[in-house]
């Protein structure tokens, strides 16, 4: 990408819109009153507030960014991160699941297993929830960082230690800085009506550049017909060397249904309907705190159960807002003429220093074991032939830093898919327009990076503080905790953007981690809801059995073009000095998270079960009345209107959803 200059007009809405939400933080400031009023916005906004603010809350960089990074990787397969692996889900939360977290009076997830279980699975789950919400929020600013050290003119290098500092650290700390402030003030409550601005934001500022890509490929058949060509010749575009048929960037279920040889998800059906589907899904929107927060947040029992159905319908279209942009992008880098690249990763300040160093240092009679050398410092892929190109002109004259920068750049062969919708922003914006955009962008970050922030602070003050530290303090007290723990957890936040940074697609590792917390809690909470013999030592073990099947899943495993390691996995043969085994080299990252979550889940849920039946049950089924589904009373909608029953209604949008599965077959 050429970098990009903003107009006077652009900065003016990028610093309006920064200064607006700083001041929802201030305004609301005078109604923080209580730890509640602060946590958990008293239980007093309207439902298609928080209808608005459930979606918004999940539309940071993890969609914005890591859709459309996925829509080129994998194509429109990856729609069923949304009619499969959402819709339903979040229907089950309506119908099922809101009246139990709700009507339990319960202020989080963690506390409510408390009330189901006891305080050993409250516990473990409000520590890794913490863990998982810091890193979600890391992944909103690690690419918020990205954008900004490319998009504002300020470009400094500090080197402290060997380590080379510039731009991307300093705007890690600033936007941090931003949603600290607003957050601080307002609270929760700050957080959901930003998200919802953000909401309209991000379909104000991506929606032309959808519009304008669309018309700029030909349309949808010219979209599908350049797709095509890509599917049988990945490698043309760096996307693998394996070519695929036809249809295998333009059909949801068909190459899924052909096998994972026959799409670049490389996952058959099984994981994609259980570990997506099933687990995955129902356990992130289900008993993800982050989101359901914002619905516990509503004014009454029938508002928390129509927010996430009011969600569930942007949601089910948003695909052509967040995933058409990779493939739009796809498209065009293999359309002549069009001179548009995929943008490629980008070489850290450090890495760049010894790669220079390396060049200077080489000559053309050594070229070959001087590529090698430049690739291991890099740690990416690059082209040979550049590489070689770039010793040749240094050595017959001695190119600048600047120069040799630029050109080691372009020799890299990775794809860098969180880049690509900046890259469609950077193609179709002009002033004015591109401040819009870039302002969505910059209102998905920040969207991400509150929530998850306000859902920590949550976590730590209620369920791990008040709850084990300091018990009985006045009310006073957990409200300037809560204020100090939202400092910590931007604090943590950045550190996790730093591990975020070495992954190329945002949906990757926050799949990652979901397969880590959410899976086995999934487990966990089907049985505890649908099953009253489940006791609260079945429920402990089986989570920790469950969390650690992730952890052992991951050490044997790793997926095509990775390097074995603690972060992309499979660290256990390195522990043992072998190499990885053909059967745990898995075709994707993607397919690596479906089956490491389906795995997590089924033993957690035999573990609990198994160890439930062997234990004694501590509560009985009055205590246990409004916990589960077949010891609480049903409710009876009271919508007049037959039409608007939470039921009725989840029923009308599930059968939309199916009819969007059938028209992209």
């Amino acid at each position: 990408m050429q970098p990009i200059h903003l107009a006077w007009v652009d900065y003016t809405i990028l610093i309006a819109y920064t200064a607006f939400v700083i001041g929802i933080g201030f305004a609301l400031r005078k109604y923080m009153k209580s730890s509640s009023d602060f946590l958990t916005s008293g239980r007093s906004i309207p439902a298609w507030v928080t209808g608005l603010a459930f979606i918004s809350a999940n539309l940071g960089a993890l969609e914005v960014v890591g859709m459309a990074a996925s829509g080129a990787q994998y194509g429109v397969a990856t729609a069923h991160f949304y009619w499969v692996g959402a819709i339903p889900a979040m229907l089950f939360l309506a119908v099922f699941m809101m009246p139990f977290y709700y009507g339990s009076k319960a202020r989080s997830v963690p506390e409510y297993l408390n009330m189901r279980f006891d305080g050993r699975v409250r516990c473990f789950n409000s520590i890794s929830f913490a863990i998982m919400t810091v890193f979600a929020s890391g992944i909103s600013m690690d690419a918020l960082a990205r954008m900004l050290s490319f998009l504002m003119p300020w470009k400094a290098e500090y080197t402290i230690g060997g380590h080379v500092f510039g731009s991307y650290d300093f705007y890690l700390v600033f936007c941090s800085a931003i949603v600290l402030v607003y957050v601080l003030k307002g609270g929760l409550t700050s957080a959901i009506y930003t998200e919802v601005l953000q909401f309209f934001m991000i379909v104000l500022g991506f929606a032309p550049v959808v519009w304008l890509g669309l018309k700029e490929v030909g349309g949808w058949s010219v979209l599908k017909e350049k797709l095509s060509i890509v599917a049988q010749n990945p490698a043309a575009l760096s996307l693998g060397d394996k070519a695929y048929n036809a249809d295998a960037w333009t059909s949801a279920w068909k190459p899924i249904l052909a096998g994972p040889e026959h799409n670049p998800m490389g996952v058959s059906v099984f994981p994609m309907v259980f570990g997506l589907g099933f687990v995955l899904s129902f356990g992130y929107w289900c008993t993800n705190f982050l989101v359901v927060q914002r619905a516990m947040a509503a004014k009454n029992m029938s508002a928390a159960r129509r927010t996430p159905l009011i969600a569930a319908v942007p949601k089910m279209f948003f695909p052509a807002i967040v995933i058409l942009p990779g493939m739009l992008a796809v498209a065009l880098a293999i359309m002549p003429g069009k001179d548009y690249r995929l943008p490629p990763t980008t070489i850290s300040p450090t890495a760049m220093k010894l790669a220079i160093a390396d060049v200077q240092a080489a000559t053309p009679g050594n070229a070959s074991a001087a590529v090698d050398k430049i690739k291991t410092d890099v740690g990416l892929g690059m082209d040979p032939a550049k590489v070689a190109a770039v010793i040749q002109a240094n050595s017959t004259s001695a190119l600048s830093d600047d120069d040799l920068k630029v050109k080691l750049q372009d020799a890299v062969t990775d794809t860098y898919y969180n880049g690509v919708t900046l890259s469609l922003i950077e193609r179709y914006c002009p002033a004015g327009l591109l401040g819009l955009a870039l302002t969505a962008l910059l209102a998905s970050f920040m969207s991400g990076m509150a929530g998850n922030v306000t859902a920590f602070n949550t976590i730590w003050t209620y369920d791990l503080y008040q709850a084990y530290l300091k018990p009985n303090q006045t009310d006073r007290h957990y409200f300037v905790v809560g204020q100090a723990t939202t400092v910590i957890g931007i604090i943590l936040s950045i550190f996790c953007a730093y591990f975020s940074s070495h992954f190329n697609n945002a949906m990757n590792v926050i799949q990652l981690v979901f397969g880590f917390v959410n899976a086995p809690l999934f487990a966990t909470f089907l049985l505890g809801m649908f099953w009253a013999r489940t006791t609260g030592t079945g429920a402990f073990v089986g989570l920790i059995i469950g969390t650690c099947t992730s952890a052992l899943f991951h050490a044997l495993t790793i997926y095509t073009g990775s390097t074995a390691g603690y972060i992309h996995g499979a660290y256990l043969w390195l522990l043992l000095g072998k190499s990885v085994p053909a059967a745990c080299v898995l075709p994707s990252s993607m397919a690596q998270n479906f089956w490491l979550a389906s795995f997590a889940f089924i033993s957690c849920f035999i573990f609990t079960a198994g160890i439930s039946l062997a234990t004694a049950r501590t509560k009985t089924n009055e205590e246990l009345k409004g916990l589960v589904y077949s010891l609480t009373p049903k409710l009876k909608d009271d919508e007049q209107h037959f039409l608007l029953r939470p039921a009725v209604l989840a029923t009308i949008l599930l059968i939309c959803c199916v009819i969007m599965n059938i028209i992209f077959w």
